[in-house]
């Protein structure tokens, strides 16, 4: 049985031809037949069988290509090396097109002038054949620096020295000295700035220089009114159309390289967005001074995944990074949802501030949710593809010091007493809870259910008094899960 590629291909290639074939053959067959049944002379017409199959992919007319896309196309690789990058690339393109148009308007231009009777019709031939012949150069050496001096060269002499001189000044060569601004032109699309302006200095100097001394060394040329009217004519037309296309040229890559540049200020900036608070990427691109402010008032929360460095190493690297992925970009957004700031992940710890950078009087009540929030997250859905997850999490409430740090990779931090006591609050938690301190205790009582955990030893701190953040109060005053909790703190009180 042949494969499905097969069939199909040889239904494409040749399958219409051979049903086309067999039908005809049976088709004739069948006449034979009753012809011989007819007889000789039974005068059946013969049958005519046309060609009613579309026509293979293979023999499907091709869209052609305009003569003008393949000289274009044919232009573009004179002189062109694989090493170039894009610019070069379009630079090099565009002198040649500019040569290979220039050259033969000169070439009319020296046969009117010959057909006149002047000599000076040299000129402009001696700068097609300069010009033609830098092009083979070019072609052959692909050295783009040589070619395009020659060129810049060869359209300010020529018409300037070779035309407007020998003619008599002026007036007398019907402008053809305006050529010579192309080569300022010219190198004001190719080179820098700086380099355009010497260029455009040597034109001024060249085009009065030359047209004074056609007019004080050289008679006018003996030619008629008419002809010199129609030149002054042509030479400006032509020289303002090609000086148009240079700038129009130079204009359309200004506007490409700032919209490419305006591309990577906007993914400079979301990515300084993604690394630093909003209103701090703003300070850093407005200022070198060191970025570094006080806050009385904030809220620091901790969150760890229990037993993740045990699980780690049981799992591939790839599966433990998109864990953490999963889980943490589901952070990202509960963070964004309560209006918090996300400081930084150390491993599988997760860091946030409420408060920082714009202070809000809340501070307390947005950590509070936002621990919520992940802790059920994490407790009722798979939200990191992993189910059976738990976190620990730590809260504390205080003054801290913010700023940015570092000359590469810097980040946004936190320094203060305040910080360390909610990383203490995390790492002696307990999984599935969220443990906080006096301080945020007292701003969350009103408003939140907590149970009180007791008095417990912590590292660096000695003994310190914590709770347990068990959910909002309802609207009857409590949660019920608030109701026992709270019960059970107060025994335990009592026990005390």
């Amino acid at each position: 049985m042949p494969c499905p590629s097969e069939t199909s291909e040889d239904a494409v290639r040749g399958g219409s031809s051979d049903t086309h074939v067999r039908d005809a053959d049976e088709v004739s067959s069948a006449a034979s037949i009753r012809g011989d049944r007819r007889g000789a002379g039974g005068g059946v017409p013969p049958l005519l069988i046309e060609e009613t199959t579309a026509p293979s992919a293979r023999n499907r007319p091709r869209p052609r290509v305009g003569w003008i896309a393949k000289a274009a196309a044919w232009l573009a690789r004179i002189g062109a090396d694989p090493a170039d990058d894009e610019e070069v690339r379009q630079k090099k393109a565009l002198l040649v097109r500019l040569a290979v148009l220039i050259a033969p308007v000169s070439v009319v231009w020296g046969i009117l002038y010959l057909a006149l009777g002047s000599a000076v019709g040299i000129a402009p031939l001696v700068y097609c054949v300069i010009s033609v012949a830098s092009l083979v150069v070019f072609a052959r050496t692909k050295n783009f620096r040589f070619f395009l001096v020659v060129q810049l060269l060869d359209i300010l002499v020529a018409p300037t020295a070779g035309g407007q001189m020998l003619v008599g000044g002026f007036l007398p060569s019907g402008a053809v000295g305006l050529w010579g601004i192309l080569a300022p032109l010219g190198a004001l699309v190719f080179l820098e700035v700086r380099q355009a302006v010497r260029w455009f200095v040597a034109f001024l100097f060249v085009f009065l220089l030359t047209g004074i001394l056609g007019e004080l060394l050289f008679a006018n040329a003996d030619l008629p009114l008419w002809f010199t009217s129609t030149m002054l004519a042509l030479n400006i037309v032509g020289a303002a159309s090609i000086a148009f296309m240079l700038l129009a040229t130079f204009a359309h890559q200004r506007n490409e390289a700032l919209a490419a540049l305006r591309v990577e200020q906007e993914k400079s900036e979301a990515l300084l967005v993604n690394v630093l608070p909003g209103s701090i990427a703003a300070r850093l691109k407005a200022t070198d001074r060191t970025i570094a402010d006080h806050f009385d008032a904030t809220s620091i929360l901790f969150a760890d995944v229990v037993d993740f460095t045990p699980l780690s190493q049981r799992l591939p690297p790839a599966e433990m990074v998109d864990i953490l992925d999963r889980l943490f970009s589901h952070f990202d957004a509960l963070v964004e949802r309560h209006g918090l700031e996300k400081i930084k992940t150390v491993g599988d710890c997760y860091m946030a501030a409420a408060g920082v950078p714009d202070p809000h009087a809340d501070h307390a009540r947005r950590a509070a949710l936002l621990a919520l929030d992940m802790r059920e997250a994490v407790a009722t859905s798979a939200v990191a593809g992993r189910e059976g997850l738990e976190l620990r999490i730590g809260i504390n409430s205080g003054p801290v010091v913010a700023g940015v740090i570092g000359r590469k990779r810097f980040i946004y931090d936190l320094w203060s007493d305040a910080v360390n006591t909610a990383s203490r609050m995390e790492s002696h938690g307990t999984p599935g809870e969220i443990q906080i301190t006096r301080e945020t205790y007292e701003l969350l009582k009103d408003e939140f259910v907590c149970t009180r955990r007791g008095t417990i030893l912590v590292k660096g701190k000695g003994e310190m008094e914590t709770w347990y953040l068990v959910g909002p109060r309802s609207d009857d005053g409590r949660t019920d899960l608030g109701i026992e909790a709270e019960s059970a703190g107060n025994h335990h009180r009592d026990r005390r």
